[in-house]
């Protein structure tokens, strides 16, 4: 195997051995479509870096989001790599935590917090949700919010989001209602819900002030706005880092662009990798146009067309549908007329037959075709819980190995996190916490090897007392019982109570502790049920990490600690409950088993930047593709740079067209950039809610054909 800090590979094109051998002290901008190689050319850029004696402390290499980093992180942490520092792989907000922690003295002061002189505490996005829940749960009582016909966990989050939406994009969170307000023609009511947010907003961050918090937005303010223009930190900065990565830079916030502008003739070096067909985190704050900028601070631009993913057939077909849905859509890839379509459809009347079919097409593919499972994905606009499991479950059934991720899924709907809460419940009966008989089964049921649904239904019904908690021996059980759960059953069984039984008479842990103890001593054991489940012990890592991460954020604090029931783990349990949606963890993004069809909401596998060969997607004359999620508490477009609030421009119908459009053209091309071969479009009678279906994306279909 070749040094991965030797001279670079021979399989490059000559434009990307140019980007990647530029002198050092080259700053170049290479822009171009998904697939036409420039991550590629990142990674053979840092490769030459090292091989030319650049320090790998002195390389900077930045992303919007840290999944986007793998590519690199391959190379960075290979052991074939020649030893020496350590490149710093970062986002924004990562950076300026690491600098608000550093120079968190001087920040504190400067940005008003109440105890400068003790140490920062950095919130999650559900450590904060939790925060936000203890603000305006007192106000929902005083009838605040009281059109709003949305979870409260949705209704945290969007309070959030308008907080770092202000800090992403510059402008002071006190204006949020303001611009919102101005922009808005309709009910009257909804002027009042824009108040109730902005007021909650401001509570909150005087809480933040007032405890030594940081959420997100906190920490980027703090960081652009206080410290990123002291000479001490500029100096630490550029001392530090003389080489700069940065890929996908269209993914990007604008707040970001702004500080890259100013830093970016402080680098010896750099190289920016900008998609003019991206631009997908568009509701996190991406900001295309602001990064687009950037490339006059660099020597030279170099555009990259030829695209080493899509066929020309597939390449045909992205050009006609964009045509049809958005003319004014840039970024085209060079292709011409093919012989063959890379369509095809795979159609019935009603829904569960689509289903049917469409995991029949994906054994084929797999059994008779030998396709590798890892270049199959079944996409949808929204994965709900029931297409999920109905997808999975036919998987499972013909024995197809799958994975699935969904970024806004709560971990309270994970299968394996419910069954370790619920061990938890058990394991500490002074929360008074009495989890129903059902749960009991089913954490059983997924607990241990062999235990189907039905025997662990009747296992709970004898051995589970709600009352008291109890958990009665197997060996109290009739015998005839016994050999109808089995004894290899009730050897496991025995072996988890006994567990529980034996961490009652001892002390506490906490409850990240107890989780990672009873993990490690039973159930990744030879026989549990998270033995060979990776998917169980991804969820099971990010639970431990959420729970670590909340332990954290809270111990310093004083909420509810004057209460004399409290407890940080029944805390969390409650948190849990309430549907705080999960952190987005680096390790679910990941799987163990990456040889497998994945199933995936359509935004979530662009944001996962990998190519495939064949796609299918459910549903296409669903309006879910088009059209936008409902919040009433904030709005992308209107919180934006591109929206200029001062002249008191209304959002009208008109305008969410446009926008529909051009995300429905960005999210067609996104796809069809990182798809080899064939796309399968499954199209039902009847949709998933049982009406008829009648699209923008079906018929947009309708006109290229």
């Amino acid at each position: 195997m070749p040094d991965p800090s030797s001279p670079l590979r021979t399989s490059l094109t000559l434009i990307q051995r140019q980007i990647a051998e530029s002198p050092l002290d080259s700053k170049l901008f290479v822009s171009g479509p998904t697939g036409t190689g420039k991550t590629t050319a990142g990674v053979e850029r840092m490769r030459f870096l090292l091989a030319q004696g650049v320090s790998a402390d002195s390389i900077l290499m930045l992303t919007p989001q840290r999944i986007l980093q793998e590519p690199y992180l391959d190379l960075l942490y290979s052991p074939e790599r020649s030893p020496g520092g350590e490149a710093t792989s970062a986002t924004m907000g990562g950076l300026g935590r690491r600098i608000v922690d550093l120079f968190w003295p001087i920040a504190a002061e400067s940005a008003g917090f109440a105890n400068p002189d003790q140490p920062p505490v950095f919130l999650s996005l559900e450590t904060s949700q939790y925060y936000m829940a203890h603000i305006v749960r007192p106000l929902l009582d005083e009838g605040y919010f009281e059109s709003v016909t949305i979870d409260r966990n949705r209704l945290y989050s969007q309070i959030i989001d308008n907080l770092n939406k202000a800090a992403v994009i510059g402008f002071p969170y006190t204006e949020i209602a303001s611009r919102l307000d101005s922009s808005y023609y309709g009910d009257p009511v909804q002027r009042r819900v824009y108040a109730d947010a902005q007021d909650a907003a401001n509570r909150f961050r005087e809480y933040c002030l007032g405890h030594n918090l940081l959420d997100f937005s906190l920490q980027m303010e703090v960081f652009a706005n206080i410290l990123w223009p002291l000479p001490q930190v500029r100096d630490y900065l550029t001392r530090n880092y003389r080489h700069l990565i940065y890929d996908n830079v269209e993914e990007d916030s604008a707040r970001a662009h702004d500080i890259l502008w100013e830093w970016l003739p402080d680098f010896e070096s750099a190289l920016l990798l900008f998609d003019p067909s991206g631009g997908f985190r568009y509701f996190l704050g991406a900001d295309p146009g602001t990064g687009r900028v950037l490339s006059e601070r660099c020597d030279e631009r170099i555009e990259m067309q030829e695209s080493f993913v899509a066929s020309e057939s597939v390449a045909y077909l992205r050009e006609g549908l964009i045509e049809a849905i958005d003319p004014s859509f840039e970024s085209k890839v060079q292709s011409q007329k093919p012989d063959g379509s890379p369509l095809s459809f795979i159609q019935s009347r009603f829904y569960p037959e689509l289903l049917d079919a469409i995991v029949g097409e994906v054994e084929t593919l797999i059994v008779e075709q030998d396709t590798p499972p890892s270049e199959i994905v079944i996409l949808a606009p929204y994965l709900s819980d029931a297409l999920r499991f109905s997808i999975t479950n036919r998987l499972e059934a013909r024995g197809l190995p799958w994975r699935s991720h969904r970024p806004s899924r709560s971990l309270r709907d994970e299968p394996a996190s419910q069954a370790l809460i619920t061990l938890a419940m058990l394991g500490h009966p002074y929360w008074n916490i009495h989890p129903p008989k059902f749960d009991i089964a089913y954490a059983l049921m997924l607990s241990v090897d062999g235990l189907d649904l039905v025997r662990a239904q009747l296992l709970t019904d004898i051995v589970y007392r709600q009352r008291d908690l109890s958990l009665t021996s197997f060996e109290n059980i009739k015998p005839d019982v016994q050999e109808r759960i089995t004894f290899s059953v009730g050897n496991r069984y025995t072996t988890l109570r006994d567990w529980l039984l034996a961490y009652r008479e001892g002390m506490p842990l906490p409850l990240d502790h107890f989780f990672r103890k009873l993990f490690g001593e039973v159930l990744s054991q030879a026989g549990f049920g998270y033995h060979r489940n990776f998917d169980a012990v991804r969820v099971a890592g990010s639970l431990v990490e959420s729970v670590k991460n909340f332990r954290r954020a809270m111990e310093p604090s004083i909420v509810n600690k004057d209460r004399p029931d409290f407890d940080l783990g029944k805390e969390y349990i409650a948190m849990l409950e309430d549907g705080v949606i999960a952190a987005s963890y680096v390790e679910s993004w990941r799987s163990e088993n990456k040889d497998a069809v994945l199933v995936s909401p359509a935004h979530t596998f662009l944001m996962m930047n990998r190519p495939v060969t064949y796609q299918f997607w459910i549903d296409p004359g669903s309006n879910g593709w088009y059209e936008r999620l409902a919040q009433p508490l904030t709005h992308p477009y209107v919180l934006s740079r591109e929206w200029d609030a001062s002249q008191g421009r209304v959002w009208t119908d008109a305008d969410e067209v446009q926008v529909n459009q051009q995300s429905m053209a960005r999210l067609i091309s996104g796809l069809l950039l990182r798809c080899r071969e064939r796309v399968y479009l499954g199209i039902s009678e009847l949709g998933e809610s049982g009406f008829e279906q009648r699209g923008e994306l079906l018929r947009a279909f309708q006109k290229v054909l």
